[in-house]
């Protein structure tokens, strides 16, 4: 049995350090399967290996605290079952970082970016940036195909599996389904608050907390109460948790976000924050905004005056209470249910973790 007891709330039954084993242990083993291929396979293995040894682990906590909340025992079947969400989030990673056209990613080069100087570095025939883009592309495939495949061989029972896959399916559909509403709103221009919500709930909250928790629940065989409430959970901190990622972009310290400063703003994300904005801002106040939001080449002092308007116009404050109203009614629902210990004091630490980003 591994202790509950942590600093954070994401090391609660040495979580991060178990999902960080199976998830090096699944590598080293598809890292045979591919050499066997070709040597050449290697940059992508290093490539996956090098993004999954960060990241918070939210997913599989959600998923693993969902399974231990309703009844799961503490089963490194479970915990793999759990840490498979990660190669899931990995191919969501890489592939929006395609679509954003960003540089970064966790404080490295994207891995388009990365394949890309590959590309330049070998002075091979082509495009670098084509070759960069198609290596992510397929980097993201193998990580999505990774993902059920550690899922499916957990070592659960199949029957338990059959019931949680149907889940993890909705989760997969939900999330592609966020990431074109995400696309298309770039594409309208944004400004229309409805629809960046719209997209902070399936591109997003559901997919980081809502469903993982389903799936853990399900795996346990918990019953419709408890998934109702961890919907009740989920979702609003789930919103409270993209609402706080996109602050961040814009106003966070690039040392704890692992992206430049203001990068969202370079990339013209269309967020609630930005939509909000946009909403309230005079028509000069709107004039800069389109001006400057999604420039490349956005200086600091453009990024300045683009912080500025959000918070003159309110915006800011509005995502704060946002954040604050969401978990509260996050935790609200979560106290509304009888939960198997010590799940609720640990879900409970994870909610503030979440949207006040100190894990």
């Amino acid at each position: 049995m591994h202790t509950a007891v942590s600093s954070s709330p994401l090391d609660a039954e040495q979580l991060r350090s178990r999902v960080q084993d199976i998830l090096s242990a699944f590598i080293d083993d598809q890292r045979r399967v591919m050499t066997a291929v070709s040597d050449d396979l290697d940059p992508l293995l290093d490539a996956v290996s090098e993004l999954l040894a960060g990241g918070k682990r939210l997913r599989p906590a959600f998923c693993w605290w969902g399974w231990r909340a309703s009844g799961g025992a503490d089963l490194d079947s479970a915990m793999t079952a759990a840490a498979a969400l990660e190669f899931l989030q990995a191919c969501a990673l890489i592939h929006d970082d395609v679509m954003d056209g960003s540089d970064t990613r966790r404080g490295k080069p994207a891995a388009h970016r990365r394949f890309a100087s590959l590309h330049q570095e070998s002075s091979w025939q082509g495009s670098p940036e084509a070759f960069g883009i198609g290596a992510a592309i397929l980097l993201g495939d193998l990580c999505l195909s990774w993902a059920d495949h550690l899922l499916m061989t957990a070592g659960l029972p199949m029957s338990d599996l059959s019931r949680g896959k149907t889940i993890y399916d909705e989760m997969r559909t939900e999330l592609m389904a966020g990431q074109y509403l995400d696309l298309l709103e770039q594409a309208r221009g944004g400004g229309d608050v409805n629809r960046a919500m719209r997209v902070v709930r399936f591109k997003s909250a559901k997919y980081t907390i809502e469903r993982p928790l389903h799936l853990g629940a399900v795996l346990a065989g918990a019953n419709d109460e408890v998934i109702t409430a961890f919907t009740g959970y989920g979702l609003p901190l789930g919103e409270a948790f993209q609402l706080r990622d996109d602050v961040l972009g814009v106003f966070g310290n690039p040392s704890e976000t692992g992206k430049p400063a203001g990068d969202d703003l370079r990339e013209g994300k269309q967020t609630v924050l930005i939509a909000t904005a946009m909403q309230r801002a005079n028509s000069s106040q709107l004039a800069l905004i389109r001006c400057h939001l999604g420039d490349p080449c956005l200086d600091d002092a453009g990024v300045d005056v683009l912080r500025e308007i959000i918070e003159e116009t309110g915006s800011l404050a509005h995502a704060e209470t946002l954040i604050t109203e969401l978990t509260e009614r996050a935790l609200l629902a979560l106290g509304a249910v009888a939960l198997a210990q010590p799940a609720p004091a640990v879900l409970t630490q994870l909610a503030y973790a979440a949207t006040r980003r100190s894990v």
